[in-house]
Protein backbone atom coordinates (compact mmCIF):
# COMPACT_ATOMS: atom_id res chain seq x y z
CA UNK A 1 0.00 0.00 0.00
CA UNK A 2 1.79 3.08 -0.63
CA UNK A 3 1.72 6.10 2.11
CA UNK A 4 -1.25 8.63 1.92
CA UNK A 5 0.03 12.67 1.36
CA UNK A 6 -1.92 15.52 2.82
CA UNK A 7 -3.78 17.68 0.17
CA UNK A 8 -1.58 20.19 -0.82
CA UNK A 9 1.45 18.01 0.23
CA UNK A 10 3.53 16.23 -2.51
CA UNK A 11 6.54 14.45 -1.70
CA UNK A 12 9.93 14.51 -3.54
CA UNK A 13 12.35 12.37 -3.69
CA UNK A 14 16.40 13.79 -4.09
CA UNK A 15 19.17 11.34 -4.90
CA UNK A 16 22.42 12.89 -5.19
CA UNK A 17 26.02 10.65 -5.32
CA UNK A 18 29.10 12.64 -4.12
CA UNK A 19 32.51 10.79 -5.18
CA UNK A 20 30.77 7.62 -5.30
CA UNK A 21 28.32 7.60 -1.79
CA UNK A 22 24.71 7.93 -2.43
CA UNK A 23 22.46 10.54 -0.65
CA UNK A 24 18.79 10.32 -0.51
CA UNK A 25 17.13 13.52 0.40
CA UNK A 26 13.45 13.62 1.82
CA UNK A 27 11.13 17.09 0.82
CA UNK A 28 7.87 17.58 1.24
CA UNK A 29 6.44 20.38 -0.56
CA UNK A 30 3.76 22.66 1.30
CA UNK A 31 2.38 25.76 -1.03
CA UNK A 32 5.28 27.34 -2.86
CA UNK A 33 8.92 25.70 -1.53
CA UNK A 34 10.42 22.35 0.16
CA UNK A 35 10.44 21.81 3.58
CA UNK A 36 13.04 19.57 4.47
CA UNK A 37 12.66 16.46 7.06
CA UNK A 38 15.60 17.58 8.84
CA UNK A 39 18.40 14.61 9.41
CA UNK A 40 18.30 13.21 12.43
CA UNK A 41 21.76 14.10 15.25
CA UNK A 42 24.43 11.35 14.96
CA UNK A 43 23.50 7.74 16.29
CA UNK A 44 24.46 6.80 19.47
CA UNK A 45 27.84 5.65 19.49
CA UNK A 46 28.90 7.65 16.90
CA UNK A 47 31.96 9.37 16.83
CA UNK A 48 31.84 13.73 17.15
CA UNK A 49 35.33 14.41 18.45
CA UNK A 50 36.94 15.47 15.00
CA UNK A 51 39.78 18.70 15.61
CA UNK A 52 42.48 19.92 14.09
CA UNK A 53 44.81 17.56 14.66
CA UNK A 54 43.08 14.36 13.19
CA UNK A 55 42.26 15.99 10.21
CA UNK A 56 45.33 17.15 9.91
CA UNK A 57 46.64 14.06 9.87
CA UNK A 58 43.73 12.60 7.98
CA UNK A 59 44.42 14.69 5.22
CA UNK A 60 48.29 14.45 5.16
CA UNK A 61 47.69 10.87 3.81
CA UNK A 62 46.03 11.18 1.13
CA UNK A 63 48.82 11.91 -2.31
CA UNK A 64 49.50 15.11 -3.17
CA UNK A 65 48.79 16.98 0.14
CA UNK A 66 50.98 18.99 2.04
CA UNK A 67 50.36 21.35 5.37
CA UNK A 68 51.71 25.21 4.66
CA UNK A 69 50.71 28.39 6.81
CA UNK A 70 50.34 31.27 4.38
CA UNK A 71 48.61 33.65 6.06
CA UNK A 72 49.08 33.00 9.97
CA UNK A 73 51.42 31.06 12.05
CA UNK A 74 48.61 30.15 13.60
CA UNK A 75 46.21 29.42 10.72
CA UNK A 76 47.07 25.92 9.42
CA UNK A 77 45.97 25.05 5.41
CA UNK A 78 46.26 21.85 3.28
CA UNK A 79 47.35 21.99 0.00
CA UNK A 80 46.88 19.50 -2.72
CA UNK A 81 49.12 20.53 -5.08
CA UNK A 82 49.82 24.29 -5.13
CA UNK A 83 45.67 24.61 -4.60
CA UNK A 84 44.02 25.28 -0.86
CA UNK A 85 41.54 22.41 -0.16
CA UNK A 86 41.14 22.86 3.97
CA UNK A 87 42.07 26.02 5.49
CA UNK A 88 41.71 25.38 9.76
CA UNK A 89 40.98 28.29 11.81
CA UNK A 90 38.14 29.70 14.68
CA UNK A 91 35.06 30.89 14.57
CA UNK A 92 33.86 32.54 17.98
CA UNK A 93 36.17 30.98 19.79
CA UNK A 94 35.68 27.23 18.57
CA UNK A 95 37.33 25.44 16.54
CA UNK A 96 36.46 25.34 12.56
CA UNK A 97 38.04 24.09 9.08
CA UNK A 98 36.32 25.81 5.10
CA UNK A 99 35.89 23.18 2.85
CA UNK A 100 34.97 23.09 -0.57
CA UNK A 101 31.51 21.72 -1.71
CA UNK A 102 30.03 21.00 -4.61
CA UNK A 103 27.92 24.43 -5.88
CA UNK A 104 24.90 21.95 -6.42
CA UNK A 105 24.57 20.38 -3.20
CA UNK A 106 26.37 22.71 -0.49
CA UNK A 107 23.25 24.13 0.52
CA UNK A 108 22.06 20.60 1.49
CA UNK A 109 24.89 20.34 4.24
CA UNK A 110 24.16 24.10 5.45
CA UNK A 111 19.99 23.38 5.53
CA UNK A 112 21.12 19.56 7.19
CA UNK A 113 23.63 20.96 9.93
CA UNK A 114 22.25 25.26 10.37
CA UNK A 115 24.34 25.36 13.41
CA UNK A 116 27.22 23.80 12.25
CA UNK A 117 28.11 24.30 8.72
CA UNK A 118 27.53 27.69 7.41
CA UNK A 119 28.86 29.73 4.12
CA UNK A 120 32.16 29.68 4.13
CA UNK A 121 33.80 32.21 5.93
CA UNK A 122 36.16 34.81 3.70
CA UNK A 123 35.94 32.60 1.16
CA UNK A 124 33.38 32.15 -2.26
CA UNK A 125 29.79 31.24 -0.48
CA UNK A 126 28.84 29.27 -4.13
CA UNK A 127 31.96 26.78 -3.48
CA UNK A 128 33.22 26.86 0.20
CA UNK A 129 31.57 25.51 3.60
CA UNK A 130 32.69 26.95 7.53
CA UNK A 131 32.24 23.65 9.28
CA UNK A 132 32.08 24.34 13.42
CA UNK A 133 34.16 21.35 15.24
CA UNK A 134 31.63 21.47 17.71
CA UNK A 135 30.88 17.98 17.86
CA UNK A 136 27.03 18.18 16.27
CA UNK A 137 28.57 16.65 13.14
CA UNK A 138 29.76 12.70 12.96
CA UNK A 139 33.32 12.34 12.27
CA UNK A 140 32.76 10.30 9.21
CA UNK A 141 30.26 12.93 7.52
CA UNK A 142 33.01 15.34 8.20
CA UNK A 143 35.35 12.87 6.84
CA UNK A 144 33.49 12.73 3.42
CA UNK A 145 33.39 16.65 3.19
CA UNK A 146 37.21 16.79 3.55
CA UNK A 147 37.64 13.92 1.27
CA UNK A 148 35.00 15.82 -1.36
CA UNK A 149 36.65 18.89 -0.81
CA UNK A 150 40.43 17.05 -1.60
CA UNK A 151 38.67 15.62 -4.66
CA UNK A 152 36.91 18.71 -6.22
CA UNK A 153 40.53 20.69 -5.78
CA UNK A 154 42.38 17.77 -7.05
CA UNK A 155 40.20 17.63 -10.61
CA UNK A 156 41.16 21.40 -11.11
CA UNK A 157 45.17 20.76 -10.95
CA UNK A 158 46.49 21.58 -14.17
CA UNK A 159 47.35 18.28 -16.16
CA UNK A 160 51.52 19.01 -15.27
CA UNK A 161 50.68 19.08 -11.57
CA UNK A 162 48.78 16.08 -11.71
CA UNK A 163 51.48 13.89 -13.62
CA UNK A 164 54.12 15.31 -11.49
CA UNK A 165 52.07 14.69 -8.37
CA UNK A 166 50.62 11.04 -9.33
CA UNK A 167 52.25 10.06 -12.62
CA UNK A 168 51.96 10.05 -16.47
CA UNK A 169 47.80 9.26 -17.47
CA UNK A 170 46.51 11.25 -14.58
Amino acid sequence: MSPRWAPGLMPMLVVTQVFGQLRLWLFIRAGIGYAEIKAKPPLKGASCQMNHELLIALALKKPGTSLRYPFEPDLPVLYVGSKMFALLGHQSGVPSVNLKADPDTIWLMRQTYPDTVLPGYHMNKRHWNTVILNGKLADEELENMLEESYQLVRRNLSKAEKEAIWGPGQ
